[in-house]
């Protein structure tokens, strides 16, 4: 019922667009962070450890859907997050809302939300809900760099759920 609800809206949404193109296609690349615990600490050279922050793994997803002069966007997107502390690689499978309004003449503020399930791979039926929340600048070049919060609904660790902040970019063709 969703699924169908889901087509109906994007088939509403794309007769408004009248004759223009309006697909987008996005590609973002992101790279997942944690506190570091060893910061202020000296190694056995003498060297002292002034990083925050430590990659945690890396992200890659893909998207594709429908837009509304670069304004506001609904699309499917699937891609893989592989988490290094954890030992995980989670496949998320949902879909994205953007908004995008414009800050100035050639930038724009953009907001994506996404909702939808996510799957463990090599951890047998491990499956769970998937939720996102992304907050970047676009260039005129329709290039974004964001920050992101992912939230996996997914029991690993002793623990029922996981998540992530990531940094990342993103690439739009409209």
């Amino acid at each position: 019922m969703r699924l169908l609800i889901l087509l109906a809206f994007l088939f509403t949404f794309s007769a408004f667009s009248q004759n223009k193109k309006f697909t987008y296609i996005q590609f973002d690349v992101a790279i997942p962070i944690k506190g570091n615990p060893e910061r202020g600490e000296t190694d056995a050279n003498g060297n002292k450890n002034n990083s925050w922050f430590l990659p945690d793994g890396l992200n890659s997803k893909i998207g594709y859907g429908l837009h509304y002069n670069k304004w506001i966007a609904l699309g499917i997107n699937s891609g893989i997050d592989w988490k290094w502390t954890d030992k995980l690689v989670i496949v998320p499978v949902f879909a994205n809302l953007k908004l995008s309004p414009k800050i100035s003449e050639d930038t724009r503020i953009t907001l994506q939300l996404g909702l939808g399930k996510a799957m463990a791979l090599g951890r047998g039926d491990l499956m769970g809900d998937y939720k996102k929340i992304s907050l970047g600048i676009q260039t005129p070049d329709d290039l974004i760099i964001f920050i992101e919060l992912s939230h996996y609904a997914i029991p690993i660790n002793n623990q029922k759920d996981t998540g992530s902040i990531s940094f990342g970019l993103s690439l739009i063709t409209f």
